[in-house]
């Protein structure tokens, strides 16, 4: 049943979504050695969340040109439909595409592109674009993404956010980027409530104004935050699979997700980075419906919930729509 539901998807990282065999490849095309970053069979290998981190950054030196962009965007959307997703949003750095360049960025999100049409006529699933400074980059390389999101900002690239290592920095300090951005037509998501606790996300909403969370889900161990959230209308980008994986929470039954709707917050589900947490939307799906008994009819609605959040204009929506409930 789950993996036919149709779903949206708001929260994933392109390069965190590369396969780990087509991150293998590329790297023997380029006679580069990363070999440290897999584990025995193959996957991923990362202690914790700051080891993560640098894998991450690690698997991503090896996508150097636009055409390597192409072939990610193809090989994360086929896994994507396989799934059952109809729509995605993905977060894009122009720190890995293109150094910060503007030129460069342009090539760059031009190759993207052209992969994300080509998987939309061969594989039904629409992908949008979220254009995220690192955090732990720090506020002035944030200015330049923030510069190459507003030149490029449109019909396809439709959101600014925040990624990284949550305790550097705080928000207030990437507010000339986010004001940039908002200028620009950008709709805006933080992370958040991932690594830092209620206070975090309080900072976050009062810098940033984000209408989406990425995480956000230490907000129940505030309850009266909770309620501002669910007053607000404030989108939490869940992925609970991650959070197990990198252990916010021992298992899915202990994850607040089921909570936090229950609650009144219009909570989504996304992977973040599927292949590092050894999870796509189906096993979400899997995994929710057996710690909570999530039937056909929540998935719906979560996912209907979800392309109400995203960040695409209304033909665009008007056309998922009619995925959802057919």
């Amino acid at each position: 049943m789950v993996r036919g539901l149709p779903k949206v998807e708001l929260h994933l990282h392109l390069e965190g979504a590369a396969p780990p065999a087509f991150i293998r490849g590329l790297a023997a095309e380029k006679h580069t050695d990363i070999s440290g970053i897999f584990d025995a069979s193959g996957g991923y290998r990362f202690r914790d969340f700051a080891d993560f981190l640098k894998v991450y950054e690690a698997a991503t030196s090896v996508l150097t040109s636009p055409m390597d962009y192409h072939r990610l965007v193809l090989a994360v959307l086929e896994e994507s439909a396989a799934s059952g997703v109809v729509y995605s949003e993905c977060f894009l750095s122009p720190d890995f595409c293109g150094g910060g360049d503007l030129g460069a960025w342009r090539d760059h999100l031009a190759a993207i592109r052209a992969a994300a049409d080509q998987a939309e006529r061969d594989m039904g699933v629409t992908l949008r674009g979220i254009v995220t400074c690192i955090r732990h980059f720090g506020p002035e390389r944030a200015r330049r993404t923030a510069l190459c999101a507003a030149e490029t900002a449109g019909d396809w690239i439709t959101g600014f956010g925040i990624a990284g290592a949550e305790t550097v920095a705080e928000p207030k300090d990437f507010l000339w980027s986010f004001d940039c951005a908002r200028e620009a037509g950008l709709r805006i998501t933080a992370h958040a409530g991932e690594w830092r606790g209620p206070d975090g996300i309080r900072d976050t909403l009062a810098a940033l104004a984000p209408e989406r969370l990425g995480h956000g889900v230490r907000a129940i161990e505030d309850l009266a935050l909770v309620d501002e959230l669910a007053e607000r209308g404030v989108v939490l980008e869940v992925c609970p699979g991650s959070n197990v994986a990198l252990g916010l929470y021992r298992d899915f039954r202990a994850h607040p997700i089921a909570e936090l709707d229950r609650r009144g917050v219009k909570v989504t589900v996304s992977t973040d980075d599927p292949p590092f947490f050894h999870t796509d939307m189906a096993r979400e799906y899997q995994a929710l419906h057996d710690a909570f008994d999530w039937d056909e009819g929540q998935f719906r609605k979560i996912a209907r919930q979800s392309l109400d959040a995203a960040f695409c204009d209304a033909d665009t929506k008007a056309k998922i729509v009619k995925l959802l409930e057919g």
